[in-house]
């Protein structure tokens, strides 16, 4: 601007030296050109200025622009961040319409945060300002088919055959050609979606088990930065669960259900081995309950002599029991020397026995062999000789006593 201005400073000096050499009539002509030029400058200065104002107020404030499949415009300006404490106005015109001021802000803790309106025309200019409209703190110019965000996809249709799912949906309002198809899907066994992608409006995909459950839900997605500046997609459509061509409610629809006789089958299994560990349990149950808690004897019915008889007098008791213990202990032993005596006896009867015995043999033997067995038979044992009888010792002397 002021190279400018310094510029036509400089024409009017030159105009006034040369004025001097010149008729009235070129006077005037020369004037009314050295004027226009000069309108025309200060029209280009005002122009740099407002263009430099412009730029300055896109840049100073971050907006965010949507426009729902064509339908409507939504504008966000972060009122809180951007504009602290003040309420502000927003005015938007299709190409050259009048001004329109906002129909329906968007509030956020009570301030102006943004504007809904419907979309009209494919120029759009937006202006933010104050509370009065004196002061302009914003502005911009928009081709609103550059924000465009799509709709889900409608109609969609999944056709499954053998390993392999073609995707289909309807024809979308907005250009096809600037319009992907996104389609994803997931097993119970996986933890992450998987997804595919494919011009507008059709996608086809292999490797499907049928043995599997799969969740799908496809969107559409614009093209960016072909036909967006701003990567915007649509909203996921409704998720729904397949498997081998057949639509479910859910994945776990897919369990195959157990028939009625498998489940009586099972039922009366269960109840025949609760009643088995029932009765295990009632039969066991004394000896687990000994093993748990040991009964402890009540001394009252073993001793009960102690209590009837002496009134729980525990000397007493003790003079009484000591004294039956030495009179059965005599009553022991001569019991003892009655038994062994006979014992005696029937091994003095075995001895005689055998005796004879050996004389039932002599005629069965030779003359030899006979005198000496009688010779051995009559001879009485010698002084030395020991007797055993059974566990018992006796040493033998020669006028036949048994020596103890």
């Amino acid at each position: 601007m002021l190279r400018l201005r310094l510029l036509m400073k400089k024409c009017y000096e030159v105009f006034q030296r040369q004025s001097e050499h010149l008729s009235d009539l070129c006077i005037f002509a020369s004037m009314g050109l050295l004027f226009q030029a000069c309108a025309v400058i200060l029209i280009l200065s005002d122009l740099l200025d407002s263009h430099q104002l412009v730029q300055s107020l896109e840049v100073s404030v971050n907006v965010t622009v949507v426009n729902f499949d064509n339908e409507w415009i939504q504008m966000t300006w972060a009122a809180i961040e951007n504009f602290p404490g003040k309420n502000v106005t927003f005015l938007y015109q299709y190409d050259k319409d009048p001004w329109k001021q906002c129909p329906s802000y968007l509030l956020d803790q009570g301030y102006n945060d943004g504007c809904l309106f419907k979309t009209e025309k494919r120029s759009l200019a937006m202006s933010i300002k104050d509370k009065n409209g004196s002061e302009e703190l914003f502005h911009k110019k928009i081709q609103t088919d550059f924000f465009i965000k799509p709709s889900p996809p409608e109609n969609v249709t999944f056709l499954w055959k053998d390993d392999r799912v073609t995707v289909t949906c309807s024809k979308p309002k907005t250009l096809k050609r600037c319009l992907k198809l996104e389609f994803q899907y997931r097993s119970k066994f996986d933890m992450e979606w998987q997804s595919r992608k494919s011009p507008c409006c059709s996608l086809e995909d292999q490797g499907f088990d049928p043995e599997k459950c799969y969740s799908f839900r496809v969107r559409l997605e614009r093209l960016y930065p072909t036909c967006n500046v701003v990567h915007y997609a649509s909203e996921w459509g409704a998720v729904t669960f397949w498997s081998n061509g057949k639509m479910l409610g859910s994945c776990a629809d897919d369990i195959k259900r157990l028939s009625d006789a498998i489940i009586l089958l099972i039922f009366f299994l269960v109840i025949f081995l609760i009643i088995f560990i029932l009765l295990i349990f009632l039969c066991k149950w004394q000896r687990f309950q000994k093993s748990i808690m040991p009964v402890i004897p009540d001394p009252k019915y073993i001793f009960t002599d102690l209590f009837t008889d002496h009134n729980g007098n525990l000397q007493e008791w003790f003079d009484k029991t000591e004294n039956a213990m030495v009179q059965a202990k005599m009553e022991c032993e001569e019991q003892e020397c009655i038994i062994e005596e006979e014992r005696v006896q029937e091994k003095k009867k075995d001895v005689k026995g055998e005796a004879k015995q050996r004389l039932c043999e002599l005629p069965n033997m030779h003359e030899r062999d006979y005198l000496n067995s009688v010779q051995n038979t009559c001879l009485p044992p010698t002084s030395s000789d020991m007797v055993s009888l059974e566990s018992f010792k006796f040493l033998m002397n020669e006028d036949m006593y048994v020596m103890l």
